[in-house]
């Protein structure tokens, strides 16, 4: 039967919120001021689920801080209930926050502390007490084994020789101690005064404890006579000169070390080039680049004194940027060449080696030699690499022609850079000019622009862009931008280009005067931008609604023009004068009003456009998770369910009519849909209820909620409803098979060492611990779940995990002086394992926290399978039950329990068989997917 009602309250509630974890946890345990810490090992999957409360659903936010110190939210945030980091590293571990929120109150703030454990192999490194001049470890020298391992939680160190195990007083010989810089994780065996015995086999062994399972992992070194710290020798020269192209090998070899020590070759600059090629010592680079150069190293390790490392220097010969320019008679401030005055040409470039570069000058191709009248000059590399200077002293008509300079390197090789330069009566200083129509220069967004500059003058020098008005880079992303013929060529302009530009002569390739500069004023016209671009309207048939779209910025702004459409239907024009929106009403809709409506603003750029979708769907409703949905129903098969929701906004369009509900059970592809009718008005936070029946335990369900007005359908919503065991207001029926995600309400108590653990077996750890736990559920199930306490280290004897229930209330006294009612408290057990503890179970009365009444207690091997325990029960008021599992005296110690019920009236006699809810279930399943129309038909008419 399903019934529907209506709450007539405004209902609304701040968020709370608790972590629930699942994945891999080693252990979660409850610290001091109430810090959550979960531990998890390197490399397997964190799953932490944010459980929270609240109307309306808050929103949910996972952030994480480095360290435990700091509760400030970083941008790296996690928008979904559960957070899954598959493949965790250590990096990930600290402190993780769920943040709830809602608008309602202070957001829910929870957090729990992730600590990831691992061990990474240990290392042994052996070091003399004085300096390594000698290569050999002598008698009468006292040696230092340093044992390192990076671990968390903190490694624990033994050392062992041969098979012998080294403690610290065992040998006068030998000390063992930890720096106390190290904070743990180096351990030294320090070897006084060697004596023939010390020269052995020696072992570190690292442990963490088996915690999270992590074994321990051990390293060993022989020392010998002959163990001696690596020394190599590099068979090239320092530095190595070379031509871009040819191949390069470098040798590296060992001259000493015991053991063999291991060659690695390193580049100071960065990574080895992609094309390096490694044998052993030797590396070598085919078709070496410029980019290939740099210093490489040749390191040798063998864990004995210091690493030994030699380097070597690789030049890549280059020549590139061949410039020139031309300088007046610097005497006279002269812009021009004039006869019987002084003129100087100068020719750079850019050499690799620099010490290697020569110049050569020829006039009309015959080769020039430094005299009185024609100085050549070399600039000091230091000051200025790469220049050469021709002085021409007292001009004549004579000296007019084409000087050449040529720059050579001196190994070869390398082409040579030839640089030509004209000195004529034609050779005068540059002019800039722009031209008329060329500024102020206007286009539009998105456009391709030319900026020109015609230089004039011989030579013409490389003109230099940059801009005028503001101090921001040029759309190469430089200051500056060359140009050798005076454009400016910019692709994809922006409005941001907008602006002037300088164009000015550089002294390259031309004179060394003061530079030319001219102005070009650049306009880039871009469409409207307008506001908003796009809004959603709901509005009821016969109500008005009026839409405004504004212009935020144009160019040009004048002669805006708008017009407003539905679909391709115009339906107004206009022209802005002073304003800068313009408006549309419509008085009263129509289901013929309902579209999408476009302003459109206009310029001669083109047109911004404000979109406005009008339409009368529903808001969705949103459904209410506060109270505990699964329903009492007296049937061991199926469940109901409490569907709850509030209608967002229920005033904003026509009244709602019906809801169309859809159900689909998990998994599955087809909806079941039936109508829901609403008699009435909705009021803004009415609750509205509706009872779901005949769920098939423990199945999930997926829910459907859709509005209905005379528009039709509106928002819908989904949400997936998952069984667990009811706690009613009086106490019928109990089943609980720990097969929902918050195991019957069940919780974990605050006051033992350890926690009851969730598990099947098909996701139990495949490290587990053989000989001990159930190989499947109580029906026997590989995917059915329990609950087990798991007594692998680092458990120890005596230790306790008390599991408790919710608090049931029983049914009320009968007035006329009856006892109290019996229940049948009943479940199953599992105890198997050489190291068996205790299970125990006590009843708790409400009032009586501190009181607790035992009610059953079993301990010692019981087998490899299930065991069921009936108790008759006659709580007087409310109570709880609590189950105790203590630790034996071994690992193979595992106790799990499955399927407790409560059921009134008093227990069966043993030879009655008892219910088997689970594989009634299993039938009940079967009918409803042959005739899944029960679930929705069962149903009364809606009240209010």
């Amino acid at each position: 039967m399903m019934l529907t009602w209506f709450l007539s309250l405004g209902l609304a509630a701040p968020p709370t919120v608790r972590i629930v974890h699942s994945g891999l946890a080693c252990n979660i345990e409850e610290e001091r001021y109430s810090e959550r810490v979960y531990t998890i090992r390197e490399g397997e999957t964190l799953e932490l689920t944010c459980l929270v409360t609240g109307h309306p659903r808050p929103q949910i936010r996972w952030t994480k801080t480095a360290g435990s110190a700091s509760d400030r939210f970083q941008d790296s945030s996690v928008f979904n209930e559960t957070l899954r980091i598959s493949n965790i590293q250590r990096h990930q571990g600290g402190r993780y926050y769920c943040k709830a929120e809602n608008g309602l109150g202070s957001p829910a703030i929870k957090s729990i502390r992730v600590d990831v454990y691992y061990l990474d192999d240990p290392i042994v490194t052996v070091h003399q007490s004085i300096g390594e001049a000698k290569e050999q470890f002598y008698y009468e020298r006292t040696v230092f084994l340093r044992c390192v391992a990076n671990s968390n939680p903190p490694v624990r160190y033994s050392w062992r020789r041969g098979q012998e195990v080294l403690l610290q007083g065992s040998d006068k010989g030998v000390e063992i101690y930890e720096p106390f810089f190290t904070q743990g994780e180096t351990k030294i065996l320090k070897l006084k005064n060697l004596r023939p015995q010390d020269y052995a086999n020696y072992s570190c062994i690292a442990s963490v404890r088996n915690v999270c399972s992590i074994p321990d992992k051990m390293v060993s070194f022989r020392l010998s006579n002959k163990t001696a710290s690596p020394s190599i020798k590099l068979l090239v020269d320092d530095p190595i000169v070379v031509n871009p192209g040819e191949a390069i090998t470098l040798v590296c070899v060992t001259t000493g070390g015991e053991p063999a020590p291991s060659l690695t070759w390193v580049r100071s600059a960065g990574v080895l080039p992609e094309k390096t090629v490694l044998n052993g010592g030797t590396l070598t680079i085919p078709a070496i680049t410029s980019e290939d150069a740099g210093t490489y190293s040749c390191i040798a390790n063998n864990n004995v004194g210091n690493p030994a490392k030699k380097s070597t220097n690789i030049i890549v010969r280059a020549l590139k940027k061949g410039r020139f320019w031309i300088t007046p008679d610097p005497y006279h401030k002269d812009d021009n060449i004039q006869i019987g005055r002084e003129v100087k040409i100068s020719c750079q470039v850019e050499a690799i080696p620099s010490e290697e570069l020569t110049f050569s000058w020829f006039k009309n191709g015959r080769p020039l030699r430094s005299s009185e009248r024609m100085v050549i000059t070399q600039t000091d590399p230091d000051v200025s690499p790469g220049t050469t200077n021709l002085d021409i002293i007292d001009l004549k008509f004579t000296d007019f022609g084409t000087y050449t300079c040529v720059a050579s390197l001196k190994g070869g090789g390398i082409s040579d850079i030839s640089i030509d330069v004209n000195i004529s009566s034609s050779t005068v200083p540059p002019n800039l000019t722009v031209p008329q129509e060329k500024s102020p220069l206007v286009t539009r967004e998105g456009d391709t622009i030319e900026l020109q500059c015609q230089v004039t003058g011989k030579p013409k020098p490389i003109i230099l862009w940059s801009r005028a008005d503001k101090e921001v880079v040029m759309p190469d992303g430089a200051m500056q931008t060359e140009s050798y013929d005076g454009i400016l060529r910019i692709v994809n302009v922006s409005r941001e280009m907008t602006g002037t530009y300088r164009c000015q002569t550089s002294q390259y390739n031309g004179f060394n005067v003061k530079p030319r500069e001219a102005l070009v004023q650049l306009i880039v016209q871009y469409p409207p931008a307008v506001e908003p671009t796009f809004l959603e309207i709901r509005q009821g048939q016969g109500r008005s609604i009026t839409m405004s779209c504004r212009v935020l910025r144009a160019y040009p702004t004048r002669v805006l023009t708008y017009e407003w459409r539905l679909g391709s239907k115009l339906l107004r024009t206009g022209q802005f004068d002073l304003q800068d929106s313009t408006e549309y009403t419509v008085s009263s809709l129509s289901r013929d009003s309902y579209g999408i409506y476009n302003c459109n603003i206009i310029n001669e750029a083109g047109a911004g456009r404000c979109s406005f979708l009008v339409t009368g769907k529903a808001y969705a409703p949103e459904f209410y998770y506060d109270t505990y949905n699964p329903l009492w129903q007296n049937r061991p098969r199926v469940y109901s369910y409490s569907l709850q929701w509030t209608q967002m906004n229920p005033d904003a369009v026509d009244r709602i009519l019906a809801y169309r509900l859809g159900i689909r059970q998990a998994g599955q592809q087809r909806w079941w849909e039936q109508e829901i009718t609403v008699n009435g008005n909705i009021q803004k936070g009415e609750l509205i209820t509706y009872n779901l029946t005949e769920l098939i335990k423990p199945e999930a369900y997926e829910v459907r909620l859709t509005p209905i007005t005379r528009f039709g359908e509106g928002d819908s919503t989904i949400r997936v409803i998952k069984y667990s065991a009811p706690v009613n207001p009086h106490l019928r029926e109990f089943h609980c098979g720990f097969e929902d995600g918050n195991i019957c309400l069940f919780t974990q108590d605050d006051t033992d060492n350890f926690d009851w653990t969730k598990q099947s077996t098909a996701t139990r750890d495949t490290k587990y611990t053989p000989n001990t736990g159930p190989n499947a559920d109580r029906t026997g199930s590989k995917e059915g779940f329990y609950m087990y306490i798991e007594t692998s280290r680092p458990r120890l004897e005596g230790e306790k995990a008390r599991l408790v229930s919710p608090v049931f209330s029983v049914a009320p006294k009968n007035p006329y002086g009856a006892t109290n009612t019996a229940y049948c408290f009943s479940f199953y057990y599992h105890m198997y394992g050489q190291h068996i503890g205790s299970l125990n179970v006590y009843l708790r009365l409400k009032g009586q926290t501190a009181i607790e009444n035992p009610l059953w207690s079993s301990s010692g091997n019981k087998g490899q399978h299930w065991n069921q325990a009936r108790v008759n029960i006659n709580p007087p008021t409310s109570f709880q039950l609590i189950f105790e599992g203590i630790r034996g005296p071994g690992i193979e110690g595992d106790i799990a329990i499955d399927d407790v019920s409560i059921v009134e009236g008093e227990c069966m006699k043993s030879d009655q068989p008892a219910n088997n809810l689970r594989s009634g279930a299993v039938g009940t399943l079967a009918h409803i997917r042959l005739i899944p129309v029960i679930i929705l038909m069962s149903v009364l008419s809606h009240q209010r």
